[in-house]
């Protein structure tokens, strides 16, 4: 089928890109990953149009984004708490529904989180650079456009949407308890890399006292505000930073590093946050608290059960 042009943008929010799962295998050529800084919400917004939860949505932060639809489709949103319309009626987050052709679509501004994720059934189009439309601005790379572009007013968002209704049934209850996952408990992280090498004190604090999300918090990587982390070890040498990264500079604040992050770095690292984790700082806007718990490797693993959408 080939793709058609299915939205118009016609208020397109403070920043809104489109993301597939992301680059892989290209670090060593100083390529970044992308791809959406909430997997979670990604993955069942995909998985409530019945379709492959690796396909592109739109990852609208804050919200603030309208649409005209240009062909009928089926939509879901699921992420951030806000309010959906449609022609100014309210429609649910977390289902599937329709939209129409000459229907107006708006995210409201979110109350609680930070980013929506709208996927299309049939899936968004858009040019793949190095294997992947994930948008990533610093680098110029994907996007509903290419060269890494936000959505713009006046822009028209291709798709393969069909009219058909897909095969999805409503969010089961018990999948439902799931996804109040972004305020749910401390955030894990798996120790590891230089943590040892950081005070007794250091780290009683670092598990044991509240964190603040600081102002400096995007989608390369959120500050931490809170008890000053004294790192005792030598210098290092840059090393590769995997997702979720605890790095701590010389001010003892620690950096998380996110989706967008720098292939290397040569801070020491307290350890990485979990995959699930990095879904639910996502969503942390600046100034909320959260606490940091240490986990092992079995219950960091055990942690991606929630990836089983129901």
């Amino acid at each position: 089928m080939t793709p058609s042009p299915l939205f118009e943008v016609l208020q397109a929010g403070p920043l809104t890109l489109l993301q597939d799962q992301g680059r892989f295998g290209l670090r060593h050529l100083g390529v970044t990953q992308g791809g959406p800084a909430d997997g979670l919400a990604f993955a069942w917004a995909n998985h409530l149009l019945n379709q492959a939860t690796q396909l592109p949505c739109l990852e609208v932060l804050y919200g603030g984004l309208s649409l005209l639809a240009l062909a009928d489709c089926w939509i879901s949103v699921t992420g951030a708490e806000l309010d959906l319309t449609l022609d100014g009626r309210n429609q649910p987050l977390w289902e599937a529904f329709p939209v129409r052709a000459g229907q107006k679509l708006t995210l409201g501004f979110a109350r609680r989180g930070l980013r929506a994720y709208l996927a299309l059934a049939g899936g968004w189009h858009a040019p793949l650079e190095m294997g992947s439309c994930a948008a990533v601005p610093r680098e110029g790379l994907g996007g509903h456009q290419g060269g890494g572009r936000a959505l713009a007013s006046g822009d028209q968002l291709l798709g393969r949407a069909s009219n058909r209704a897909p095969n999805h049934r409503p969010t089961p209850p018990a999948a439902l308890k799931q996804l109040d996952y972004v305020f749910a408990g401390p955030l894990d992280l798996l120790p590891g890399a230089q943590i040892h090498d950081f005070s007794g004190a250091s780290l009683f604090a670092a598990f044991n006292q509240p964190w603040q999300v600081s102002q400096r918090a995007d989608r390369m990587g959120v500050q931490l505000l809170g008890p000053r982390l004294d790192y005792r070890g030598s210098g290092m040498i840059s090393e590769g930073m995997p997702l979720g990264s605890v790095q701590v500079p010389p001010d003892g604040q620690p950096f998380v590093l996110m989706q967008d992050r720098q292939t290397i770095g040569g801070y020491p690292r307290l350890g990485a946050l979990t995959p699930l984790a990095c879904s639910r700082l996502a969503q942390h806007p600046p100034g909320s608290p959260l606490r940091l718990r240490a986990c092992t490797e079995r219950q960091a693993l055990e942690s991606l059960s929630i990836w089983q959408l129901g």
